[in-house]
């Protein structure tokens, strides 16, 4: 296990120097407190640096077999079903990271989702299509779980949620 973690760090620092020599990803500074593990190589790329954070603490755990293989089957599937609506969805979603842990939601057009109270919208409206569910229906939990629980049932342990210009919010979800 050790070996697989500087593993990993070394490959984000590599990553890191890469990009900052072909311009891709700002310049990292090694003299700051934040390890080499913890810089986020989403940000400048997918959604522009964190304007906010929070941490939510989700009212249930992980489903067992929640893997990369699930989380990806599930954003694949989440798209799919928003693509073959009337209108486009005017916003897109990623699983990333290395076992696809981190969900984010980017806006497509520069006009949408600019605040966070307009993230908490979306939220809202992601929330009733998740409560509509026959996974929350069985459990019995739709009037009580949000999407963020739905997100951690499967596995997310991050959301970034961005209009994709200035904003960007970041949950943590545990």
């Amino acid at each position: 296990m050790k070996a697989t973690f500087r593993f990993h760090a070394r490959s984000a620092v590599a990553v890191c120097l890469l990009g900052s020599i072909l311009g891709i990803i700002p310049a990292v500074s090694f003299g700051d407190t934040q390890s080499p593990a913890k810089v986020d190589l989403h940000v400048n790329y997918y959604y522009p640096p964190i304007t906010s954070s929070e941490v939510y603490r989700s009212r249930t755990g992980t489903l067992p077999g929640s893997d990369r293989s699930r989380r990806i089957t599930f954003v694949t599937q989440f798209m799919a079903q928003m693509m073959g609506g009337a209108y486009a969805p005017g916003y897109v979603v990623f699983a990333k990271g290395g076992d696809a842990q981190k969900m984010i939601i980017t806006a497509t057009d520069t006009d949408r989702f600019a605040t966070l109270y307009q993230h908490r919208a979306l939220l809202a409206v992601l929330t009733a299509q998740a409560r509509g569910s026959d996974l929350f229906r069985q459990a019995k939990v739709e009037d009580v779980f949000t999407f963020l629980d739905l997100l951690k049932l499967i596995g997310f342990k991050q959301l970034t949620v961005t209009n994709g210009v200035d904003f960007a919010h970041q949950f943590t979800i545990e």
